[in-house]
This record gives C-alpha cells, structure tokens and sequence, in this order.
C-alpha cells in the first residue's frame, strides 16, 4: 500500500521545515522506521523517518527546499503500484536552492573561481571546507581577516582543533609572499535565504516585543566575593577536569533567587498566571543560524559542578543542531550572558510566555565608593527584562536584590 512522506512536525514550535539532504534516493527500498532524510526545523536538525514499506518512488522537495507541515514531499510505494494520484498537482513547496548554490542578486551565475581556484567568499569570514565547519574563536577571526589569511590555511591548536589568537599570530609571522586581497565581487550585496530558525526568531520577536509590555530593572554587583570563590571552585574540581564559569555562578544564583520568588518564575496564560514550583532555566546560546535556549532542569536543586557540564553539553549540541525537543522548551525563566562578547549592559526581548529574562554584562574592574574611599573592584551589571502582566516593579526589585545579595555573598546561597 503505497504512503505518502509528510514534512512532519519534529518540533512542538515547527511550522515549516527545510530538507539537508535525502539520505535515501528515488528506487531505493525503504522499510518503515528507516531515516529518509534530514529535516532542518527551527530549533535543530532532525530526523525524518518512513511509515511505510516499498520504494521510494519519488522525491517531491529537493534538498534545499522548504515546505509547510503536512506537506507531501514523497511517496513510499510498489514497484507497479500507480502512484499518480498521491502526487500533488502543485508540487510540494518552496525548492529555492541553499546558499552554496544560490545565484548571484543580478541573476547571473554564482561568482566562479579565481586563478588559484577558490570562489571568492561572499561573507567576511573565509568559508570552510565544504562539509566541514571551521572552528575559531572571534579573535582569531578578526585577526585573520585583518591580516588577510585565509582560516583554512591555519592549522589549530586550541582545544578540538580551534583556531586560537597565537595560531593567526605564528601563521603572519611565517608569511613571506604579501596577500593579495580577493577580487571585488561581481555583485553589490547578496540577499541570503532565512533558515527556519531566523524565521522563528523573526515571528517570536514581533509576538513579544509589540505585545508583551516590557519594563527594565538595573543592578551593579560587586563581584569580588564570586571571583573569588569561583577561583577556589576551580582549584578544587581541577582534578576532576570541571571548570566553572561566573555564567554556571549567575545560573545557579539565579535559580535559587527565583525559588524565593515564584511571582518571577511564572508564565503569562491569557487569563491567569501560572506561577511554578520547579525552576527551569532558559539558557541563550549563540549559534550560527540565531539563538536558542536549551533549558537546565530543575536548576536550583542542582550543584555548581552539574550545571557547568550540562551547560557545556548542551550548548555544544545546539550548535551541532542536535537538541531534542525537550531540551529546548518548558523554561520558566531566561538568562542570556553577553559577557564573553566584552558587551557591559544590555536588554533582553522575553521569550512568551514567559514573564522575564535576565541579561548579564560582563565583569571588568571598575573604581566604585568602599566606605568613603575610591577602589577598584570587578563589576558587573544585570538587567531584568519583566512583562508587566506578571510582574511589577516591586517585585522585580526583591528579586534581584536577592540575586545580586548571593553573588556579593555567594555563601547567602546555603543560607
């Protein structure tokens, strides 16, 4: 009996889904459960499988394409069975091409190769290896391009083969020949396609900050006793190859400071506000295609040690595009740490139907009044993004000072 392929919804938020690749191909027998192909949604890359025995008979959406959940973009059938019905008069969606073959904004061909055979690059930072994604920290990035050495031709020293500062710096230092610039690009700009997670951050962001009234709370911390005693962590769990960062101390922090205010940790429901009685936080990650927040369970009920390992899984699997659904949904509660990025303050758009987000500068050494005499002590400031549904002044108030009370006394936590 033949089975239609469905874009099927591989995520609670999915509205569309883009194909990567087919993995099985016209005329190939297929049994159910095999994987087809591989689905890009809005939050990661997932799996499509098959509900149906026979052959792949056609493949109706191409990879690159897009198409709508319930879409049919193939059909599973006999080798003699008449499939001629199943088939959509209208074909199956959008198969506008990926980026790599993508036509030059004027129409013309994509951009050809130059005398050494590369294909100028479109963006700033040199492409990596087709199928392969290069590793390098924004350093070594600007660096590289400043200096106008090509990523590939750098070989990493950084942890998993990451390209670090001191691998820019040797590679100009053993650079003889002057690099001559790439070639001017045929065209003026380059209109690149939205992947299904810029379209879900657009739609999100025109629901929260248009409707949802926001309102912004700022606090300066003293950090000292955090540094401090983040140092002392990390001297302790050297051992045992776990590190801390002030971002696993801000979570944990902030995780307990919400199970002392649980009008914070609460939802906007329309006609009601759910407050909940476990904290769940959101933590934004920066990846290639946007944002996501994959969430850390029951944050307050867990130590230093197992927020730091699981925040690092997490984020890497994000950026591998291999979260599950249940890893990124059901926060109560957001943090997002532009720190790392130099970035001092900042506000953060909530995400409904949450009722706030935390947005967290980074640490730097700042003269600031001890006692009537000028000193210089590590800072850092903290805003909260609060919908005004859920949350007034005063309540975002207490909790943040209760917050800001744990890192300048981070042994408030056990009290």
């Amino acid at each position: 009996m033949a089975t239609k392929v469905h874009m099927e919804a591989l995520s609670p938020t999915m509205e569309e889904g883009q194909v990567v690749r087919w993995l099985k191909s016209e005329g190939e027998e297929v049994s159910s459960g095999d994987i087809l192909a591989e689905i890009e949604t809005d939050k990661a890359t997932m799996e499509l499988v098959a509900r149906g025995d026979g052959l792949l008979r056609t493949i109706l959406l191409g990879e690159g394409g897009t198409a709508a959940v319930g879409t049919v973009i193939g059909v599973i059938a006999g080798a003699e069975e008449d499939i001629a019905g199943l088939i959509p008069a209208d074909g199956a969606g959008s198969t506008a091409p990926g980026p790599e073959t993508s036509p030059r904004p004027d129409g013309g061909p994509p951009p050809a190769p130059d005398g050494d055979g590369h294909t100028p690059p479109a963006v700033d930072v040199p492409p990596p290896a087709p199928g392969e994604r290069i590793k390098a920290s924004p350093v070594a990035r600007r660096l590289a391009e400043a200096e106008g050495l090509p990523l590939e031709a750098i070989a990493g020293s950084g942890p998993g083969g990451r390209i670090v500062k001191r691998d820019v710096v040797k590679a100009a230092e053993r650079r003889v020949a002057p690099v001559v610039p790439p070639p001017l690009p045929d065209a003026d700009f380059e209109d690149v396609p939205l992947t299904q997670m810029r379209k879900t951050i657009a739609k999100r962001l025109v629901e929260s900050i248009g409707p949802v009234p926001h309102f912004f709370l700022t606090v300066d911390v003293d950090m000292s006793r955090t540094v401090d005693a983040r140092r002392r962590f990390n001297a302790r769990l050297e051992k045992e190859g776990v590190r801390i960062s002030i971002n696993d101390i801000v979570l944990k922090a902030a995780a307990v400071a919400l199970r002392r205010h649980p009008e914070c940790n609460a939802h906007w429901g329309g006609n009601h506000v759910r407050r909940f009685n476990r904290v769940h936080l959101g933590v934004a990650v920066a990846i290639d295609d946007g944002l996501i927040t994959p969430v850390v369970t029951d944050a307050d009920r867990k130590g230093l040690a197992q927020i730091a390992l699981e925040v690092r899984e997490l984020a890497s699997r994000a950026r591998e595009k291999r979260l599950t659904p249940e890893e990124y949904t059901g926060a109560t509660f957001s943090v997002s740490n532009l720190g790392m990025f130099g970035i001092h303050e900042f506000t953060g758009v909530i995400n409904p139907p949450e009722a706030g987000i935390l947005a967290v500068g980074a640490v730097a050494d700042r003269p600031v009044a001890v006692d009537g005499a000028v000193r210089v002590r590590p800072q850092m400031k903290m805003t909260m993004s609060c919908d005004h549904r859920v949350i007034d002044g005063a309540q975002g108030s207490r909790f943040l000072a209760t917050l800001q009370g744990i890192l300048e006394e981070p042994l408030l936590a056990l009290a």
